[in-house]
């Protein structure tokens, strides 16, 4: 259990009311040109997942927790066997990462399609979707499993005091080469520093490191 002399409240992050507007603002539009520009892409990779796994989906729906604890779905392409979740319950013990996450970098449950598309963030984009109706964000926290917050102390959970991102402070500075605690402190370094020029820096580091994804699996 992680204590801290102080913790933000709700209070603390909904006060700048200009900035969330304008936030909100970008995520729609932001959203809407993404989801136009990279349908390219989204019907290439939706083919290549099918030809692997004609009996999978091609989206991967899966409860996670955003805003004030409020659950939602959010959507990937499907990167691993169906049956992936199943699995996961024989993997736990190999967790290559502390604190309520599991992270393993040879995960057998992912396909050959899922690991271009993890490596290169591809299985994320359409959480653009999420952003579009309103449960994500372009930036802020990733948004947990269910499982996951279960096990959040008092200061882990004021990450989720605020809209869960697509990307945020944890992935352009290390992602999965930094453990639980780390990702908790960016996210609340993030959170009590949220501004839009801030945003739209984490947003430019993000494409800049999808040319080069060594630290995503």
């Amino acid at each position: 259990m992680v204590s801290s002399d102080h913790l933000l409240t709700v209070e603390d992050v909904n006060t700048n009311l200009g900035y969330l507007r304008m936030k909100r603002l970008i995520d729609i539009f932001g959203s809407i040109i993404g989801l136009i520009l990279l349908s390219p892409i989204f019907l290439i990779v939706a083919i290549l997942i099918k030809v692997e796994d004609p009996k999978g989906p091609v989206f991967f729906k899966q409860v996670r927790v955003g805003k004030d604890e409020t659950e939602f779905h959010m959507y990937k392409f499907r990167s691993m066997v169906s049956n992936a979740e199943e699995q996961l319950k024989e993997l736990l013990t190999l967790n290559e990462v502390s604190g309520a996450m599991f992270k393993m970098k040879n995960d057998p449950r992912i396909t050959k399609i899922g690991k271009f598309i993890r490596r290169t963030s591809i299985d994320e984009l359409p959480q653009l979707w999420n952003v579009l109706i309103g449960n994500m964000s372009l930036v802020g926290p990733r948004p947990p499993l269910i499982r996951e917050v279960n096990e959040y102390s008092n200061f882990d959970k004021q990450r989720l005091l605020v809209t869960p991102g697509c990307t945020g402070l944890w992935q352009v500075s290390g992602r999965s080469n930094l453990n639980f605690y780390q990702m908790v402190k960016l996210d609340i370094e993030y959170i009590s520093n949220r501004t839009i020029w801030n945003d739209i820096k984490i947003i430019i580091k993000t494409i800049l490191m999808l040319i080069n994804s060594k630290d995503a699996y």
